[in-house]
């Protein structure tokens, strides 16, 4: 029964291992011009529908407020969409000389470009971050790796915005008029999102498993494994030592959501945006196992911290409560 529970609340990730174990299974379903024809389907319906979701979702007001934090959301974007992607690219020159799968490490670079989930933000710090994604995210990516692909940047543009920026702005217009309603009923867009999310990881795997000439190996998988590890525990660390230092200005609070916004990366809007930088490309797959990898890692050590990041945080306060008491009886 344990089990079953636990099974049920990490549907999405027994929900990944199943969509590409039937990827593996039978991937002419998938594939392009396929019975789900995912050139249609995914690329078009598929993201968008994605996107639409998180704009009917996406609470403006709530992130309006947080943005009188602006220095906090100043550090969460900087580190994340600039010192995470060139400190990776630094990494990742010394990793090239090893036998790592080339496409993996390229895949390691594509996470540095992803944005903060906004959902970690939600859940995890009630801090803002990962909107600016959706513009910067897919210029990293081209800076960082160019377009592997056969599709022009104009292409690439207007497809992000068609069904990224467009369907995100609708959204956000419908969520205006049933703002009440969706208050009311609480839709399940985690769900609907990662149901979604899951048919474009089929697929893509689907292009993988159909191609003879593609193999990975188990040793560059489990490196990439302990460096994905490895990566998250070291930016955690490194953002925890730089907002707890005395002159940071950031509260207890504050380095709570610094410490997971900054870490954390989009599985739902990496996914969609690799699709559509890398359309055609036959590593696709091979460059989106990181990400792939990279979501539960941060969700596993998330759960683990929370507890000693939650009992710091709460001694935190207190101690700067006390020292405040003093201080404010000699006033």
């Amino acid at each position: 029964m344990r089990l079953l529970e636990r099974m049920r609340k990490e549907w999405f990730m027994v929900g990944i291992v199943l969509a590409i174990a039937g990827a593996k299974l039978e991937p002419s379903v998938g594939v392009n011009g396929g019975p789900l024809k995912p050139e249609i389907t995914v690329s078009y319906i598929a993201v968008a529908t994605i996107f639409f979701n998180s704009g009917l979702s996406l609470k403006t007001e709530e992130l309006t407020s947080a943005l009188v934090h602006i220095k906090l959301h100043l550090f969460i974007q900087i580190f994340t969409l600039a010192f995470f992607p060139a400190a990776i690219w630094l990494f990742l020159q010394l990793l090239s000389i090893t036998p790592i799968n080339e496409w993996l490490l390229k895949g390691l670079q594509t996470v540095g470009c992803m944005p903060p989930p906004v959902s970690s933000a939600v859940i995890l710090t009630k801090a803002v971050g990962g909107n600016e994604g959706i513009v910067i995210t897919p210029l990293l990516l081209l800076l960082f790796l160019g377009s592997s692909s056969s599709v022009p940047f104009t292409s690439i543009f207007s497809q992000l915005f068609m069904t990224v920026v467009v369907p995100l702005i609708i959204g956000q217009i419908v969520r205006r008029y049933i703002k009440d309603w969706l208050e009311r009923k609480k839709p399940p867009f985690g769900a609907i999102s990662s149901s979604v999310l899951l048919m474009i990881i089929y697929t893509t795997f689907c292009d993988t498993f159909s191609n003879p000439n593609i193999d990975l190996d188990k040793f560059s998988l489990i490196l990439i494994l302990f460096i994905i590890f490895s990566i998250q525990l070291s930016f955690m660390l490194l953002t925890f030592i730089f907002s707890t230092r005395n002159n940071s200005g950031f509260t207890p609070a504050d380095t709570v959501a610094i410490i997971f916004c900054s870490t954390h990366k989009s599985l739902t809007l990496g996914i969609p945006m690799l699709k559509i930088v890398f359309a055609g490309h036959e590593h696709l797959s091979l460059i989106s196992v990181p990400l792939l990898i990279y979501h539960p890692v941060q969700i596993l050590l998330g759960s683990v911290l929370v507890p000693t990041i939650k009992s710091w945080m709460v001694s935190r306060q207190k101690k700067l409560l006390q020292t405040r008491g003093p201080l404010a009886n000699l006033e």
